[in-house]
């Protein structure tokens, strides 16, 4: 096999085009000291950050286990790659023109390169080929909407490489894969076009607005399709693709991110039009969600470039805004409650979003005040349920008294904020009578320590039930269906799982000490097993039954590995879950350098829990 040899040239304008703290960021949670960044190393254990990287020097440097380098070495050493593969990849990130030494090399070196890349290509030619259709004939339609109804500038148009898709069903096909060669299952992978039912392909976009979503790299990674009739619907998304994740991409990013750092505040819209409305107002720091949810993958994103993690959400004032602000606080709510980010509400006057309150602001003057003022999550949300309640009314008092006691749970981790609003909302509650604030603070804490305890002993009860039955049902799975138990045996040791409810504990430690003298799948384990339980019979009674086999478990036979997934999922959710709980408690008494770190370790096994719900199947578990 040849090896490829890269360009020293090529190397030179890698390291040149490279930004050390925006690779860096991506594994590492960082904080500015003076002219450089601190965090805790991702090459061995520390509690206290010793990590440095300097953006002057290009360089990084850890005095705890004095490892040290450039964005290259960091990232051969991060992913364990070769350093072909990471120059190759920044080159792609950085738009760095690939050069070898050989120039027999290239067609080897062309084979390497990712579907992304050539997916890249294919979504800047669409870019190009929709904003040449909205010039032409066909096109002035769309054109006057963006100027008349929008009020769009002629540059403005072109900074957002704003086009149009032709109302024909194959205009992009015939574009890309007659005329530009393209290979149509690419093109298709793009989220271009898609296949017929009878055979052939149409357009994915038809007669509508096109608006390119770059990735922060600027790139086009997908479309928003805004139609022009009454098609529906009015806004259309690419599909999901090997370039696109509606849920972890943000409209505007490539454009708002140095404003974003300079101001030390994000602002998160709705709608690509708000954003950009915005944009041209000279309000830069904002990007959109694409009408979803603002989601922990998009609030990652975004503090890579805000020092104090604050992020305004200026949805929509209707109804359905209201809700998505109101599921977006959701997701937060633990990191807000733990200044891991600072969540703002903005809801425009007039019902109206950016754009619509724009025509009357055009120069931005009166949102940057709005902007200036907006008040927290817990503050908006408590002015939300207040403006439709009547506190003199007891069925109404009740109501507002039961969601700030829910709004405490929600901050209980962060004990000067769950202070301040233990305060604050029984001086609400007095309405000015302030006799009765004393009373109210009393309330509120005896719910709290009331409510803390009783869902603590709900999740452990309702965790040690599942975890009992998952335990029990592994047990007698590996007992009796030999052919199972190296399966068992390897997912146990793979995650470093053991059991932990005593007697099926004593019941394994039995196992393994016979599985020193008879073979793993003999079918006389499990006799020899109860002849040595004889021995323990105060232990044997709490166990015995996994002996036999009932009539449930043999229907579930022919899935005995989809159970064992299940169980051991089951398993390892338990484990996590006590991690994220310690991750939790330490986010209350840590350093704020420390909240990062353990607000990291939090959201990765978070994500894992998710992940592991998935292959839990309670109902098998439950059944059996």
């Amino acid at each position: 096999m040849n090896i490829i040899r890269l360009h020293p040239n090529m190397i030179e304008a890698v390291r040149g085009h490279s930004d050390i703290v925006d690779v860096i960021s991506e594994h590492v949670v960082m904080r500015k000291r003076g002219k450089e960044y601190i965090g805790l190393c991702p090459f061995h254990d520390e509690k206290t950050p010793s990590f440095t990287v300097s953006p002057s020097k290009q360089l990084y440097y850890c005095f705890g286990c004095q490892t040290g380098g450039d964005s290259i070495k960091f990232l051969m050493e991060i992913g364990k790659q070769s350093f072909c593969d990471v120059v190759l990849d920044l080159a792609q990130r950085y738009q760095v023109p690939v050069q070898t030494l050989q120039p027999e090399q290239q067609q080897e070196l062309e084979r390497k390169l990712s579907l992304q890349e050539q997916l890249y290509e294919i979504m800047a030619l669409a870019t190009a080929f929709y904003q040449h259709a909205l010039k032409q004939p066909q096109g002035q339609g769309a054109l006057e909407y963006l100027r008349s109804q929008r009020g769009l500038r002629q540059e403005t148009i072109i900074h957002f490489q704003l086009g149009y898709a032709p109302a024909s069903w194959q205009s992009i096909y015939h574009y890309l894969v007659e005329h530009k060669h393209k290979p149509v299952e690419l093109v298709e992978q793009a989220g271009l076009i898609k296949p017929k039912k009878g055979g052939g392909y149409y357009d994915y976009f038809r007669d509508r607005i096109m608006i390119p979503i770059h990735d922060p790299y600027g790139r086009v990674i997908a479309f928003g399709g805004r139609s022009l009739g009454n098609e529906q619907p009015k806004y259309l998304n690419s599909p999901e693709t090997p370039l696109f994740d509606k849920g972890k991409t943000l409209f505007g990013l490539d454009k708002a991110n140095t404003f974003i750092t300079k101001q030390d505040q994000a602002v998160v819209v709705e709608g690509y039009f708000d954003a950009i409305a915005l944009h041209t107002a000279g309000i830069r720091n904002v990007v959109a969600c694409l009408g979803t949810a603002l989601t922990i993958a998009q609030v990652r994103q975004l503090s890579r470039y805000t020092e104090s993690k604050g992020i305004v959400l200026n949805f929509d004032s209707d109804s359905a805004g209201n809700t998505a602000i109101q599921k977006a606080i959701g997701q937060l709510a633990i990191a807000a409650a733990n200044d891991l980010v600072q969540i703002k509400v903005l809801n425009l006057p007039g019902n109206k979003d950016a754009d619509e309150f724009l025509n009357s602001d055009p120069d931005g003057t009166k949102y940057r005040e709005l902007l200036l003022n907006a008040p927290s999550w817990i503050d908006w949300q408590i002015e939300q349920e207040l403006s439709n309640k009547d506190l003199n009314q007891s069925d109404q008092f009740q109501q507002i008294a039961f969601i700030m006691t829910k709004l405490l749970r929600q901050i209980s981790h962060n004990k000067s904020q769950l202070g301040y609003y233990i305060n604050h909302f029984a001086q609400i509650l007095s309405q000015g009578q302030k006799q009765l604030v004393p009373l109210y603070i009393e309330n509120f804490k005896s719910e709290l320590t009331k409510s803390f305890k009783q869902t603590k002993q709900t999740v452990v009860n309702k965790q040690q039930s599942l975890l009992e039955r998952s335990e029990a049902l592994l047990l007698r799975i590996y007992l009796h269906c030999p052919e199972h138990r190296h399966t068992i045996m390897n997912s146990l040791a793979d995650r470093d799982l053991f059991f932990s409810i005593p007697h099926h504990h004593f019941l394994w430690q039995q196992i393994i000490k016979l599985l020193e003298t008879v073979a793993l799948d003999s079918e006389d384990l499990i006799y020899l097993v109860q002849e040595c339980s004889l021995h323990f019979p105060d232990k044997k009674y709490q166990f015995s039954y996994l002996f036999y086999l009932d009539e449930i478990f043999k229907e579930h036979i022919p899935r005995v590995l989809i159970l064992i997934q299940a169980a051991i999922a089951c398993m390892e959710i338990s484990v996590l879950e006590k991690r994220r709980n310690y991750c939790l408690e330490q986010l209350n008494s840590s350093s704020q350098e420390h909240k990062k770190f353990y607000w990291q370790e939090f959201q990765s096994t978070n994500h894992r829990l998710v992940e592991l719900q998935k292959l839990r199947n309670l109902t098998s578990l439950n059944e059996s």
